[in-house]
């Protein structure tokens, strides 16, 4: 055989060689593979970062992030032939084979980026073993990556100090900035941050960060850099930036789809912050908006992610609870789609039982005749419970899980008329889902023509200003445990809960006095899509049929109570025609007649005959006995 022929079978054999060994002992990618989940907001822009296993900042960065002055600076300082040699450079390791020859210890380590990438991907002890280990892995993923896989796996890898891995997170970590903005003085502090990252971290050394940031400069002047030049470079940072993690209880979801704007996230964000600070310690607040069109979510707020005093860990989004009287529209909805009403129709809010159920008002005053209209916005609670005997608590229940809402009642209850008040358990998450369908007309869970009524209907200004066009609905749990407040316009629809994550009571919490604020600041964010209000007529045209009538009862003492001597009892009716007279003994107590109930103080021991008239003349009476 020929010289050449004996050559290139030589060759041919190595390559074989070398391609079995390859494939036999790929490069083991896990840590380069094992990197921080990035969350995307709608437009692209970084919404929110989860850490690598490990707690580790480890970012995809590719050559292609960064500014091309710092693809400069990183091969100036590290691997000047980079462009030149296999993943292995012949010269650089001479060289310093002779100066380790010369100086009796190691002054230039002659590493190439490729050698760097291997050894960031399989760290190993720093021996003349592992070196040659670094080598041939170099050697293989040039050859199977190229220069620019070489340098995605650095710039991924690269080390920034403490957990941060990558230079796309070190800029997050150390500018608070994206990498393709950095200017060359901060690219450079980036790349001396991976030669010693414990050493030259600018929060604990700055003045080690300082010279190895110049020593990078000037490696890329190649020693021609001026001493003004260095000086404008500035002060390295003094302390790390958190890395984005906007909405993070919606973004933890591993499913959740990019929706979420950035810039509305970030100003619901900071309005949450500001509010929470307002409000008693232990209390919370969730906000969401959406995108009737879509249904996609645009911003999420699931409480405060830090604070452990207000179970920020948990997604109040999701937290079940009563909505009070925010979900009566959709009782007025149903009526409306059953004829059973029109918005000019007239009703009656006077006491009235529904068997042995007898709600009264929030101030437990009523309003006499009036218009359905004017009974949905007053959110009137006898309306809407006998709407709702009309309708029928099945449909709610039917219209609630067609509108994605799944309705939680105590065990063994079924669905009933106090649903109309809230009854039943929701997630803020729903509530927005079941306001989503009046904003699109009925969505197929209610006719389109009565979701456009009932919408319509609820735009009226906002108390204190804010934009128009917003129709909204507040609602107050039992004992204030939860204050809501449900608004929409022509293209979003925005949801607001307030309260304690346990549950637990807060006196005097309304949805108006604690979410209906924060309703309006966040629709004063939105770009203006205002709703068209219903036209209502001047006066009413269609009367309801009259509710049957509701005798005078007393409602406390009951028959044959016994009280202690010392204290003020509250003598309390309910039923009849007011005005009310309230009688002990059939002596009249002084009191607003409009009213009630009426406080008394038992002059002392023994038994009192306790009498209510109402204006028709009928009466109730209870004997009690005081010790």
């Amino acid at each position: 055989m020929r010289g050449p022929a004996r050559l290139l079978a030589v060759l041919a054999l190595l390559a074989g060689g070398a391609w079995a060994l390859d494939r036999a002992l790929p490069p083991n990618l896990l840590r380069y593979e094992l990197r921080a989940r990035e969350v995307p907001a709608r437009d692209g822009r970084l919404l929110a970062v989860w850490p690598a296993p490990g707690g580790v900042w480890r970012m995809h960065t590719r050559a292609a992030d960064a500014p091309p002055h710092l693809i400069e600076m990183l091969i100036a300082a590290e691997d000047g032939r980079f462009h030149h040699h296999p993943g292995v450079d012949p010269l650089a390791i001479t060289r310093a084979a002779a100066q380790w020859a010369r100086a009796g210890r190691v002054v230039s380590g002659g590493s190439t980026l490729a050698m760097q990438a291997a050894r960031l991907l399989e760290p190993r002890p720093r021996t003349l073993r592992s070196k040659m280990i670094e080598a041939a892995r170099a050697l293989q993923l040039q050859w199977r990556y190229g220069r620019a896989g070489v340098l995605d796996i650095w710039l991924t890898l690269a080390p920034q100090g403490g957990n941060i891995e990558g230079l796309r997170a070190g800029a997050l970590a150390w500018f608070g900035r994206p990498l393709s903005t950095l200017d060359p003085a901060e690219s450079a502090l980036l790349v001396a941050l991976a030669r010693r990252p414990e050493a030259t971290r600018p929060d604990r050394f700055p003045d080690a960060a300082r010279a190895a940031r110049d020593a990078v400069l000037l490696a890329r002047a190649r020693g021609v850099a001026t001493q003004a030049e260095i000086a404008l470079a500035g002060e390295v940072p003094s302390q790390r930036h958190a890395l984005p993690r906007h909405g993070p209880h919606f973004t933890r979801d591993e499913a959740a789809p990019p929706t979420l704007d950035l810039d509305l996230q970030r100003s619901i964000e900071a309005l949450a912050a500001r509010a929470l600070h307002g409000l008693p310690p232990r209390v919370s607040l969730a906000i969401m908006v959406t995108d009737i069109a879509t249904g996609e979510t645009r911003a999420a707020f699931g409480g405060d992610w830090m604070a452990e005093g207000r179970a920020g860990a948990l997604d109040l989004t999701r937290a079940v609870r009563s909505p009070g009287s925010a979900l009566k529209p959709l009782v007025y909805a149903l009526a409306f789609e059953a004829g059973v009403v029109r918005p000019d129709t007239l009703l009656e809010d006077l006491p009235r039982r529904f068997g042995t159920y007898a709600p009264e008002n929030f101030d437990r005053e009523f309003q006499g005749r009036l218009r359905v209209a004017d009974a949905l916005r007053q959110s009137l609670n006898q309306p809407a419970v006998a709407l709702l005997q009309e309708v029928g608590p099945m449909r709610l229940v039917t219209a609630m899980k067609a509108g994605g809402a799944l309705p939680r009642l105590p065990p063994g209850a079924e669905p009933a008329l106090p649903l109309a008040l809230g009854g039943v358990g929701v997630t803020l998450r729903e509530m927005v889902g079941l306001y989503t369908l009046l904003g699109r007309e009925g969505g197929g869970a209610i006719e389109a023509r009565a979701a456009r009524t009932t919408a319509r209907l609820l735009v009226q200004p906002l108390p204190g200003g804010g934009p128009s066009g917003i129709a909204w609905k507040t609602g107050t749990s039992w004992g204030g445990r939860d204050a809501w407040a449900m608004g929409l316009d022509a293209r979003h629809v925005v949801g607001v809960w307030v309260g304690r994550p346990d549950g637990t009571p807060m006196p005097g919490a309304t949805g108006a006095r604690l979410a209906l604020p924060l309703l309006a600041q966040v629709f004063a964010r939105l770009p203006p899509a205002p709703l068209e209000p219903w036209p209502l007529r001047p006066g009413p045209t269609v009367a309801a049929a009259a509710p049957r009538a509701d005798p005078v009862r007393l409602l406390f003492p009951p028959p044959g109570a016994t009280l202690p001597e010392a204290g003020r009892v509250v003598l309390r009716a309910a039923g009849g025609q007011r005005p009310l007279t309230f009688l002990v003994d059939g002596a009249p107590l002084a009191l607003d007649r409009a009213r009630r109930e009426v406080g008394w103080v038992p002059p002392g021991p023994g038994f009192y005959r306790i009498t209510v008239l109402d204006a028709e003349g009928t009466s109730a009476g209870v004997e009690l006995r005081v010790r």
